[in-house]
């Protein structure tokens, strides 16, 4: 198993400077070209690769400043799939939810280009020596999770298994390899459906959808490793669980318990990250599935709001935490990006410098160095 570089760590996303907000409206107006769209954004990912190794940060992302949804822009990219823009609903209670986006596979699935290298690049020449550069992608579940079998054309896939899952695994192995082709050796999956297989409403839609709750877990576990099989050897493959993050809210909640044992025993996965930022996370029990040699990243301070928690309650909450799972084997992170769409979180921009140095400082103190 690959080790994270530090003890401490991010999930990856940024909010995005007002002045790159500006030239996205521009370029969507006619008014940029792609060329000079992507000169504004060399320009801001320079400036969050120099305020994340200020921060102490090890790990760097380009703060997904070229992408305006986490998962859309890299799905989209993959041959054999189109995704329909997602819109923002207001619920009942006056709050908004974005509408998850239709992600439908209209044909054989596989790596049509290079999706993330040019972008990897570039981040690798800004970041400085001693610094790992981090790249993040949706995981290869979105692909399924939100249609079921309605959203992947039968005329393509008959049967889903194994033919679906084998080229979806192979076109995300052939995106790895060319990442670390590139030098990239740290990839970090996002994935909000095991998460979202936590909640009650959640299960019944897969329900609905023909799936069954409790099998699917593994079933991903299985379709994972398909994709692990295929990282290039010596890159960190981890992922991340979200349960909703669209301006600081949430979509679902709920104990890891239903997806833990598949999650953390069954996938060949290096390294974790786990919301548990507040009590819809549940308790830490579904870390005793954790074997030997991974790791797990605790989610334990927000990036929904600004509010900064106290240092002894993370030290209180890591020590619970380890009661489960040794200590060695866990690491400290926020529990999602400020800013997993290009909305960003509703949080200010120096409350992202103070959350994450309470992460490191608060690290540094528990594990030492």
């Amino acid at each position: 198993m690959m080790q994270l570089p530090a003890r401490y760590d991010h999930v990856g996303s940024f909010l995005r400077p007002q002045y790159l907000l500006e030239a996205r409206a521009k370029k969507a107006a006619g008014e940029l070209t792609p060329e000079q769209l992507r000169e504004v954004e060399d320009k801001a990912i320079a400036e969050i690769v120099k305020f994340q190794q200020d921060a102490g940060l090890k790990s760097i992302t380009d703060g997904e400043f070229r992408r305006t949804y986490f998962h859309i822009d890299f799905l989209e990219q993959l041959g054999g799939v189109k995704t329909d823009i997602p819109v923002t609903i207001r619920k009942p209670d006056g709050t908004e939810e974005l509408a998850p986006p239709v992600i439908r596979v209209i044909d054989k699935v596989r790596h049509a280009k290079d999706i993330q290298k040019a972008d990897f690049e570039y981040l690798k020449s800004q970041v400085a020596a001693g610094f790992t550069p981090k790249v993040t992608i949706p995981s290869p579940t979105m692909l399924h999770f939100r249609g079921g079998r309605a959203g992947i054309s039968k005329q393509a896939y008959p049967e889903l298994d194994p033919v679906f899952y084998d080229d979806v695994a192979k076109a995300y192995g052939d995106e790895l390899q060319s990442l670390y082709d590139a030098g990239c050796r740290y990839v970090q999956m996002d994935d909000t459906n095991l998460a979202y297989l936590c909640d009650e409403k959640m299960r019944e839609a897969a329900r609905q959808r023909g799936d069954d709750p409790n099998e699917l877990p593994h079933r991903y576990a299985n379709f994972i490793n398909k994709v692990v099989a295929r990282k290039p050897q010596g890159m960190l493959l981890a992922m991340h669980l979200c349960r909703g993050n669209f301006k600081s809210t949430f979509a679902a909640q709920g104990n890891y318990e239903p997806v833990a044992e598949a999650l953390l025993k069954e996938m060949d996965l290096d390294a974790y990250f786990l919301e548990y930022d507040d009590d819809r996370s549940g308790d830490f029990r579904p870390l005793r599935y954790l074997p030997k040699g991974k790791t797990a990243v605790l989610g334990l301070v927000t990036t929904k709001f600004g509010q900064l928690e106290s240092k002894d309650d993370l030290k209180r909450r890591i020590d619970e935490a380890a009661k489960h799972a040794p200590l060695e084997q866990l690491a400290l992170s926020p529990q999602c990006g400020f800013s997993s769409t290009v909305h960003g979180n509703n949080i200010a921009v120096e409350d992202q410098r103070k959350k994450l140095r309470l992460v490191i400082e608060t690290a540094q103190e528990v594990w030492g160095g």
